[in-house]
């Protein structure tokens, strides 16, 4: 799955979060303030992309999410894992531990998650 720039991930968290939104929707709830024409070239960027696509009324297009926000965050984190620790998810959980990023409890959380699994 092909990696967003910032700019299209920041309008895709905003798809998520309305599901279905015209530009103008879409541009009112971005963080920074954000130009009509500049929105809505992002979003036909992502539509080429495969990310979103739309309803038609008239000349006003809805868009909705193709991809799911878990769907992309598992992308993206293969992605990351794969890029920065090769592939090796016990070095990346070290390096958040070493970050302090993650703390023992929350390993312990994990691991319950893990052993329930098995």
């Amino acid at each position: 799955m092909e990696q967003l720039t910032n700019k299209e991930e920041e309008i895709m968290q905003a798809l998520w979060q309305l599901e279905k939104a015209f530009v103008k929707e879409i541009a009112a709830i971005l963080p920074n303030e954000n130009h009509y024409n500049t929105v809505s070239t992002i979003v036909r960027n992502l539509e080429e992309k495969g990310f979103v696509s739309y309803t038609a009324f008239g000349k006003t297009h809805q868009y909705f999410p193709l991809v799911s926000k878990d769907d992309y965050a598992k992308g993206f984190m293969n992605s990351a894992s794969k890029r920065f620790f090769n592939n090796n998810y016990k070095s990346m959980v070290s390096f958040f531990a070493k970050e302090e990023k993650i703390s023992a409890g929350e390993l312990r959380e994990i691991l319950e998650i893990i052993e329930k699994k098995q």
